[in-house]
């Protein structure tokens, strides 16, 4: 793990336990990608009643609000190519991790570490992404 920096991309996992996270564990500025928008949205439309489509609907509006996502663009198709092969290279399936790796190349490409609440499901990637465990 790294030292927090004072800017770094959230993981969807970090963002819906904002409220439970120590704000000192995170860094001063944070931003949410594209694709966690996206795993917003399919939360909320896979919510099995209504108070839990009310919950995760309020997470995903201060989310569309409060952020301007970073966005999974040509730059970072390109380095998530780069994280599949080192991905692949840890003897690891990166079938099962494709929204985080995603996320993990979006936040390398602006060169802004990368906070989640899983950090195992980065093991490989040091070389190209710097992973904070929150």
């Amino acid at each position: 793990m790294g030292e927090l920096r004072p800017t770094g991309v959230l993981d969807t996992n970090v963002f819906i336990d904002l409220a439970e996270l120590n704000e000192f564990a995170l860094p001063e500025v944070s931003a949410l990608t594209t694709i966690t928008l996206a795993e917003l949205q399919h939360g909320v439309a896979a919510a099995k009643d209504p108070t839990t489509h009310d919950m995760r609907n309020k997470r995903l509006g201060a989310a569309i609000v409060g952020y301007a996502p970073l966005p999974f663009d040509r730059q970072a198709s390109t380095r998530y190519g780069s994280l599949i092969r080192l991905t692949i290279a840890a003897n690891r399936d990166p079938r099962s991790r494709k929204l985080d790796l995603m996320i993990a190349a979006i936040a390398s490409c602006h060169d802004l570490p990368l906070y989640t609440r899983n950090p195992k499901d980065f093991v490989g990637l040091e070389q190209l992404v710097e992973v904070i465990e929150v």
